[in-house]
């Protein structure tokens, strides 16, 4: 009895239109604006052309692993197997070579696109009206189903499963080895991050504005910056689904492990977007317009300055600089020169953290290079000494502003800040050497969080800062 798989969602725990639609907007942004004219053409043609034009890695593409071995088991026992899938053949023939089991491929082909009813057309004039049986993920394979003899359903979309068995289809098997939804979601938002929107909270403190209303706005940012934050660590997994695949930590993200549907973070980071803009119109012009800066810096270093030598370490150390400016302009107090360029220094130093830590993992597995990055193993030296350097002008800047008119002026006992000094060199040193020894996470601030010594730190400071208010 010869069993036809679907590829994308059954096979793979991926689209692969999508991917490859994701590809060309990273590489060839240009291209998306002939989109409307292919898909005018037909779907088939669209997905040829983009198809033509992706350069997807098929080793790495995620397996429904489980169900992938129940095929193995029968291809050993001598059933025929055949890949049946509204891909364009340009892409499913080389998954099909990848796993070697497949006797033939039944896919899209620029002409036709083999989708519901013109894939069960395929199934039966290749096996001419013969029984056969299906392996399918969505509803629209219920039509597959229906002239099928067994149907094996394999991460179901919604009710699927409900549908087939109502239907009085004969469901073989279910394979299902997607992770909790919640949490999956709540990974792929990078929740955690928002941790970093603590930042907006540091104008408060340092221009005393303590009140109610300077308060309500500080939070109102910050969950704007989070939700806007989100999105686009949404897209930034969209464009990086290569890349990721081949990084020993990344890969294991919800999108490049497959174990959330592409389409539907597509919607979820739209509606994010709208979420966090709908909450920065609340706030002053210029906190909107910072927010708006903020979500194109992020864009323009997920689409190219990312790959960009030095360049991307200090957009980073930007981003988190702006989180500081935008919050001086959610609750209207005047921005801190001091501030920025303590702030850019330090931030600059944790960008450094974060690239010397990617290394130092790329060196542990024998690679010479980062894939996706202009760096070299070989650069670990000049990047650390350049971070360190960064730090300790980060505790320079914060000496300085220590002395000024303006700070003797601000706060009673001003004296009391240069405790602030030792804490941070002690801080920055210990972030340096954990990452010499291998011991840092690739996000220094996430390190931190977590970090006994690190909370202690923080907590010295601030009791440091409050008592010279």
């Amino acid at each position: 009895m010869p069993l036809f798989v679907d590829l994308d969602g059954t096979l793979i725990k991926t689209d692969l239109l999508i991917e490859s639609a994701f590809f060309l907007l990273k590489k060839q942004p240009w291209m998306l604006l002939l989109v409307l004219y292919w898909l005018l053409l037909g779907r088939a043609r669209l997905k040829a052309e983009i198809a033509h034009r992706a350069q997807l890695d098929f080793e790495v593409l995620p397996l429904q692993q489980e169900f992938v071995a129940f095929l193995q088991q029968q291809a050993q026992a001598g059933r025929s197997l055949y890949l049946a899938t509204a891909s364009d053949r340009s892409l499913a023939e080389p998954v099909a070579n990848r796993l070697g089991f497949f006797k033939g491929v039944l896919a899209s082909d620029g002409q036709h696109n083999l989708k519901g009813k013109r894939k069960l057309e395929a199934i039966l004039t290749s096996v001419h009206d013969a029984p056969f049986d299906y392996a399918g993920n969505a509803h629209v394979d219920l039509e597959i189903w229906a002239k099928a003899r067994r149907a094996i359903i394999v991460n179901p979309s919604g009710g699927l499963v409900a549908a087939a068995k109502k239907r009085r289809y004969v469901v073989q098997q279910v394979f299902d080895d997607r992770p909790p939804t919640i949490k999956t979601w709540l990974r792929a938002f990078r929740v955690h991050q928002w941790a970093k929107n603590v930042l907006l909270g540091v104008p408060i403190l340092t221009a005393h504005a303590f009140t109610v209303t300077a308060i309500a706005d500080t939070v109102t940012a910050f969950l704007a910056f989070g939700l806007v934050a989100s999105a686009t660590y949404l897209l930034n997994d969209l464009l990086d689904l290569v890349s990721d695949r081949h990084h020993p930590r990344k890969c294991k993200r919800p999108f490049a492990a497959g174990d959330i549907n592409l389409l539907s973070g597509i919607f979820a980071m739209v509606a994010l977007f709208a979420a966090g803009f709908s909450l920065a119109v609340q706030l002053t012009d210029t906190f909107l317009f910072t927010l708006l800066g903020y979500l194109c810096l992020t864009i323009s270093y997920s689409f190219y300055f990312k790959r960009v030598v030095l360049i991307d370490v200090l957009l980073l150390a930007s981003l988190y600089t702006i989180r500081i400016a935008a919050g001086a302009f959610a609750i209207d107090v005047t921005l801190s020169s001091w501030l920025l360029g303590f702030s850019m220094f330090l931030f600059l130093s944790l960008a450094l953290v974060k690239r010397c830590t990617e290394l130092l993992a790329m060196q542990r597995l024998e690679r010479l290079s980062m894939k996706g990055r202009d760096y070299h193993v070989a650069d670990y030296g000049v990047l650390s000494a350049m971070g360190v350097a960064a730090g300790y002008l980060s505790i320079l800047v914060l000496a300085l502003f220590i002395s000024t008119p303006e700070t003797l002026g601000r706060y009673s006992l001003p004296v009391v800040l240069w405790l602030l000094c030792p804490l941070m060199a002690y801080w920055v040193s210990r972030l340096w050497l954990k990452t010499a020894r291998g011991e840092m996470h690739d996000d220094p601030l996430m390190f931190s969080l977590k970090d006994q010594a690190s909370w202690i730190v923080f907590i010295n400071m601030m009791m440091v800062t409050l008592v010279a208010i």
